[in-house]
């Protein structure tokens, strides 16, 4: 009576296959240490899924086959990705959320409406319609100083109306024209 065979476990056969494995992924990849990694990746499957393994099947087919569709999967995904070290594409791909600049201009409207007249007209003269001090001074019948201070003022509390800390943008997110338009410089109003 001989006595029953007894099974391998496939593990103990894998550092065996690693020289076929590279070689493989070599082929495949052109690149040592790129064929590195798919050989790893490969084992880690391997072992992590030796559950699934057919022992009346070759290991070595089905460590080619792992490789193989490991190379794929990652050449597929590759093909999706762009390369763009420097951020420039994925910066482009960027849109603020509207809703964002809709809410902050709400809250500028409403903390507009409770400036007083004069601090609303000033800031709609020099700031919206773009006029200099002097031709405002000019329309509003005051000096050129009192033109100056009231659109200071008239800033000054509509950042506290807006709940504004000391440099804060009113209307965050604009874009530098629309900040220029408000506060009749080229840089965001600040209170």
């Amino acid at each position: 009576m001989t006595a029953p065979k007894v099974t391998a476990d496939p593990r103990d056969r894998l550092v065996e296959m690693v020289p076929s494995l590279r070689a493989f992924a070599l082929s495949l990849c052109r690149n040592g240490a790129q064929a590195d990694d798919l050989v790893q990746e490969t084992l880690l499957k391997a072992w992590t899924n030796m559950d699934k393994f057919d022992p009346a099947t070759k290991l070595e087919a089905w460590l080619f086959t792992i490789l193989r569709n490991t190379f794929y999967s990652a050449l597929r995904k590759t093909r999706r990705e762009v390369q763009d070290t420097d951020g420039v594409h994925a910066a482009g791909q960027f849109d603020k959320p509207e809703h964002d600049g809709r809410l902050a201009y709400k809250d500028f409207e409403r903390a507009f409406d409770k400036l007083s007249p004069e601090h609303r007209e000033v800031l709609i003269l020099v700031g919206a319609s773009g006029y200099s001090c002097e031709e405002a001074a000019e329309m509003m019948g005051v000096a050129v100083g009192t033109v100056k201070s009231r659109a200071s003022r008239a800033r000054k509390r509509l950042a506290e109306l807006m709940g504004l800390a000391d440099g804060e943008d009113m209307l965050p997110g604009t874009d530098g024209a629309t900040a220029a338009v408000l506060s009749r410089s080229s840089s965001v109003i600040a209170a």
